[in-house]
């Protein structure tokens, strides 16, 4: 009886980690080398220069941060570049260009693509949910409020507290416009990307421009009084209806008003602002170097939004006290009070061009993830339906819509912003991890013979370890850590390799956790906090050297992180750490979507997307890769 147990429950295991099955492809079938640093910057800085953060700013500085806005956007960017970097690692795995999601199936087996596929979905369809609603506050603010007026007066007696203030019809509308015409077989357009690029730069140099003429250095430096003088008779109208979390409108006053715990709390919230580097990664195998392209291509693309956001950040609360910023239309209202009222004009109408070719952009995203993922059944075979007068995934791109205007409607920015963020960093998590785990991995490419005398030796090893045991117990089991038998990965190592991943991620986990609760505590000294504190770092940097010792693998890639295991861990104990930052209504939502994915990956996927693979698969090598004719999502 336990035999059939333990085999149910291996054969369970080994579903979990089926790989996507891959074809052979020619060389003539390669991708052409043809892109320089410049393509990848110009197409990284399309990806990650987003349009909403013309409302995220105002909302974190005037709830969050303050003026310290500007830290956030550093902390974000720096640690953004360690997440780009094993995204180019984990790219670098699959020969041809495909998006995580596919590579993540190719590496690391069904149920961490899922995962993966799961969460990119959030992200996309969150971010887009994003730019309607920003689009909708700005257009409001324009007409002087009247649509959220109306709506409020109508409907918002009615919405629950959890929800938004008022249920926002013109975000709906915007969305399921654009949803129609992906419907009717309009594309993404090339020119449009431009465009929007374009806007963008134009809009936020000019703000940045403005910004510094007519900024005052007296609002980084604003006292209890200012406050008091500025908000006296208003003070009982005032609420955080986006319950960012903040410390009160005031704070401590100066620079960082909300101290460092905003400056990391806006960090969270604007992590989402640099995703996008998985489109050099994508495209960077089509570089004509891509060992020096896509590493510099990161790096620029960061450095050019960086300059950006922190501009952007520096003149917005120099021209306005951040306490008397309007979240709503933010940039608008700051050139209004910097008494240069045409100014405001320039900038809300650039706003609304920015704001609507980038939700163009972003609505067409959304379907081809959701599409591939059904075609390999992960999801219900019903996505899969082509429209037959268009040739469009119908039914793909209606269930994109139709979860994106929900959440247009029902969901205020912040929340969007906040679910877009933690997708983001979970989803950085994972490559991180993924990074780790395979570069101690043997070859997969093994022949027969190899595979063989690789599992005589394992058996050996393990008659060794077991008579060995008794004799020089725990000490012996400690020697075979940390000095392997073998100079190159084999299965064994990389199983320590995994195990001890996963065993720092728990870790890593609840030191955040800690950090995150009870940082004045900590930090303080008392003696319990850091007592536990001191054990986890011990055994972190103890299960980190057993990593460090076990061999790598020596396969040649266009690109590989340097300082293994450390800049993996870091990213993942940063990204975490700043997950722990999130509001709990955010965790609530996103324990609901990560349920809802479980209930269909456990109650369809997992045995509906077996129907094609009941065989075991050829394992993946870099002279094979996947189906081209698979779609792949990109960022939004």
């Amino acid at each position: 009886m336990s035999q059939i147990l333990c085999q149910k429950v291996r054969q369970f295991g080994q579903k979990l980690v089926r790989k996507h099955p891959l074809k052979t492809i020619e060389e003539s079938e390669r991708p052409v080398s043809h892109l320089s640093i410049l393509n990848l910057v110009i197409l990284g800085v399309s990806r990650m220069l987003k349009a909403g953060v013309y409302i995220l700013i105002g909302a974190v500085a005037k709830y969050i941060a303050g003026p310290g806005t500007i830290i956030s956007f550093l902390v974000v960017a720096l640690f953004s570049m360690l997440s780009a970097f094993c995204y180019a690692e984990f790219g670098a795995r699959g020969p041809l260009s495909g998006s995580v999601y596919l590579y993540s199936y190719v590496t690391m087996g069904q149920l961490y693509a899922f995962i993966i596929g799961w969460n990119l979905i959030l992200r996309l369809v969150t971010g887009t949910a994003c730019l309607a609603r920003a689009l909708s506050y700005v257009f409001d603010s324009l007409i002087g409020n009247y649509i959220s007026q109306t709506l409020q007066g109508m409907l918002s007696l009615h919405v629950p507290h959890f929800l938004a203030t008022y249920v926002d019809f013109f975000a709906l509308g915007l969305v399921l416009l654009l949803t129609g015409l992906q419907v009717l077989g309009a594309h993404e357009s090339i020119l449009v990307t431009k465009v929007s690029v374009g806007i963008n730069l134009l809009v936020f140099i000019f703000i940045i421009i403005i910004g510094f003429i007519k900024g005052d250095l007296h609002n980084w430096k604003l006292t209890e009084q200012d406050y008091t003088l500025a908000t006296t008779g208003s003070r009982s109208g005032s609420r955080d209806v986006y319950g960012l979390g903040g410390l009160g409108f005031l704070g401590s006053g100066g620079f960082a008003p909300f101290g460092f715990e905003g400056i990391l709390q806006g960090a969270a919230t604007c992590f989402y602002t640099f995703f996008g580097v998985d489109g050099i990664v994508i495209k960077g195998k089509e570089a004509v170097n891509p060992r020096r392209a896509i590493p510099l291509g990161i790096m620029i693309s960061l450095l050019i939004c960086f300059l950006v956001y922190f501009g952007v950040s520096v003149a917005l609360t120099l021209m306005v006290p951040y306490y008397q910023i309007q979240p709503e239309n933010p940039l608008p209202q700051a050139h209004l009070n910097g008494w240069w009222v045409p100014a405001k004009y320039v900038v809300a109408v650039g706003t609304l061009c920015a704001l609507t070719s980038r939700l163009h952009t972003a609505v067409f995203r959304i379907s081809p993830l959701i599409y591939t993922m059904a075609e390999d059944r992960l999801l219900f075979r019903g996505l899969t339906r082509i429209f037959a007068c268009t040739g469009t995934p119908i039914m793909a791109i209606m269930s994109a819509g139709n979860l994106t205007a929900i959440l247009a409607l029902l969901f205020d920015l912040t929340d969007l912003v906040f679910l877009v963020s933690i997708g983001t960093l979970l989803a950085y998590s994972l490559v991180a991890f993924s990074v780790l785990v395979l570069r101690y991995q043997p070859d997969q490419n093994l022949s027969k013979n190899e595979k063989t005398e690789e599992k005589m030796d394992m058996h050996d090893l393990d008659e060794i370890t077991l008579e060995s045991v008794p004799k020089a117990g725990i000490l012996n089991i400690l020697k075979s850590l940390w000095f392997p038998t073998s100079t190159s990965p084999t299965q064994k190592s990389g199983q320590i390799v995994y195990g001890c991943a996963s065993l720092l991620v728990l870790l890593l986990t609840i030191l955040s956790l800690i950090l995150a609760q009870w940082p004045s505590q900590v930090f303080s000294g008392d003696p319990m906090l850091m007592t536990v504190a001191v054990l986890l770092l011990l055994l972190i940097i103890g299960v980190t050297v057993i990593i460090w010792r076990q061999p790598q693998d020596p396969s040649p890639l266009m690109f590989r992180v340097p300082a293994l295991p450390v800049l993996p861990l870091v990213n993942i104990f940063v990204n975490i750490y700043l997950m722990m930052q999130m509001t709990s209504r955010t965790w609530a939502i996103f324990g609901i979507w990560m349920a809802i994915g479980s209930v269909i990956y456990f109650g369809y996927g997992i045995r509906h997307s077996m129907e094609e693979n009941n065989e075991q698969q050829p394992p993946a090598s870099i002279s094979q890769t996947l189906d081209e004719n698979l779609p792949g999502a990109e960022s939004a």
